[in-house]
């Protein structure tokens, strides 16, 4: 059987190819951005590659097409897709009836946090030898794939908010039907699909109507909008998650959160885990941040639920290894740190530059950013992308000519931004503002422009102030 998928390039797309692929399916597809590291991934995996959307990329006429949201009509392979009369399925729907059928579906869901919380999940079961299946948004350093069919009676899936397809313009999540199920947190994302954030609110309730009164809800304990979402009905038991500095345990055995992560350096690279108020183990890892804290608690509680002890969840997560693209350092030039990062909301800026400022204390902290989501592009996070940006020396902000609002308005509210115009401009900046112990953490969801490799290539040559 063939199966042909438009938007294959797509991170959740490209995972999907990779499980029809592994079932056994000849597996083609097409995209109008074709780029690392998901085209390398497929490309790996023998899954051809079309650039552009084409009627003749029908030809010969695939069994079934598989069509992604950012896909809409007057598309030219849509428009070919329904005037051949080909079979066609949103990648939610197909996913839901060919690999999650009797499985244990471990979903994480939230705006924020949900790929490294799924990997780190998938990381966890993976060291204690169950051989998960597994859908991310990204590629876990732990696996080198975004994606596999397992060996198991589990699923650990991405569980992605965003609409299925211009057909199906429910969450895809709500395809999922997970009985473990992790809510990291709910922010207004997501403007061309969703009107205001109570929209976005129903749908994550359609996701806990679907998960059954025998399954596990996992929450942070202060997370109103999430609290919003249970008080509109909740069928499932609920387990929350809490934070707190270091400090004696017997403070917190009286906590409403039955998981707590006791910082023990503020930048959270180490932290304690109690369960009910008893000490579990303490992690010891790289990442860095209050975020990554609060996905660690989520993925040991997530994964107590099938049964592996909290002490097996620390001792893997002290060898998990991070996500590519979230805040991965891709090279180390004349005393700079560049890191590459998924930056698609400015909550998710801000709690990264943060957890770094505290890794790095004083040192030199550039942050690049390109407004490249749906809602960054539409203008309607001025003032909070301004703020975001607060733990940098240097806030440095891309325009391309093609966006639809003057950046300056974000510029009015913060005395560290910069804005520029072309790529070319921030090179020549970046490489006067290099020097020894800095870090520049280019900020962005998608190839931005191809900046990583030029920037690297001008500060080896030595172009500094």
């Amino acid at each position: 059987m063939h199966i042909h998928i438009l938007g294959i390039c797509g991170t959740f797309m490209g995972g999907l190819a990779l499980c029809a692929r592994e079932l056994g399916y000849q597996v083609s597809g097409s995209d109008a951005n074709v780029y690392p590291p998901m085209s390398t991934q497929l490309a790996e995996q023998g899954i051809q590659l079309m650039q552009g959307y084409k009627a003749e990329n029908l030809h010969p006429k695939p069994d079934l097409v598989i069509i992604g949201n950012a896909l809409s009509r007057g598309n030219a392979e849509v428009e070919a897709v329904l005037n051949l009369g080909l079979p066609y399925i949103s990648g939610a729907q197909w996913l839901s009836e060919h690999v999650l059928q009797n499985k244990w579906v471990l979903a994480i869901a939230g705006t924020h946090g949900k790929t490294t919380t799924t990997s780190m999940l998938s990381w966890v079961l993976e060291h204690q030898g169950f051989k998960p299946g597994f859908l991310v948004g990204g590629i876990p350093l732990n696996f080198g794939i975004s994606a596999r069919l397992g060996e198991s009676d589990f699923f650990v899936i991405e569980a992605d908010e965003y609409d299925c397809a211009f057909f199906d313009k429910r969450s895809k999540f709500v395809h999922y039907r997970p009985r473990t199920l992790v809510m990291n947190n709910l922010e207004y994302d997501h403007a061309d699909i969703f009107p205001d954030l109570d929209a976005i609110k129903r749908q994550f309730h359609h996701l806990v109507r679907t998960v059954p009164s025998e399954g596990l809800i996992i929450a942070p304990q202060h997370e109103s909008n999430l609290d919003d979402v249970l008080k509109m009905g909740c069928w499932t038991p609920v387990v929350r998650t809490n934070l707190r500095t270091a400090s004696p345990l017997k403070d917190w055995q009286s906590s409403d959160a039955a998981w707590i992560a006791v910082l023990h350096q503020a930048d959270g690279t180490v932290f304690e885990v109690l369960l009910h108020g008893q000490s579990q183990g303490q992690v010891h890892w790289t990442l860095s941040g209050e975020h990554n804290v609060y996905n660690a608690l989520s993925a040991i509680a997530a994964a107590h639920h099938v049964g592996i002890l909290p002490s097996a969840a620390i001792e893997a997560l002290n060898k998990f290894q991070s996500v590519k693209r979230r805040m991965e350092v891709i090279a180390k030039i004349n005393g700079v740190t560049l890191y590459d990062d998924f930056a698609h909301h400015p909550t998710a800026i801000k709690t990264t530059l943060d957890g770094l400022r505290k890794q790095v204390a004083q040192q030199k902290i550039v942050a690049i950013v390109e407004p490249r989501s749906n809602t960054m592009r539409m203008g309607i996070h001025t003032e909070s992308l301004a703020a975001s940006l607060s733990a940098a020396d240097v806030a440095i902000i891309y325009q391309p000519a093609e966006l639809k609002w003057d950046l300056s308005a974000v510029k009015n509210h913060a005395a560290n931004i910069e804005i520029y115009t072309s790529l070319e401009e921030i090179i020549t900046r970046l490489t006067a503002l290099a020097e020894e112990n800095s870090h520049f953490v280019l900020m962005s969801n998608g190839s931005f422009g191809g900046i990583y490799q030029k920037l690297q290539t001008a500060l080896s040559d030595g172009v500094q102030k």
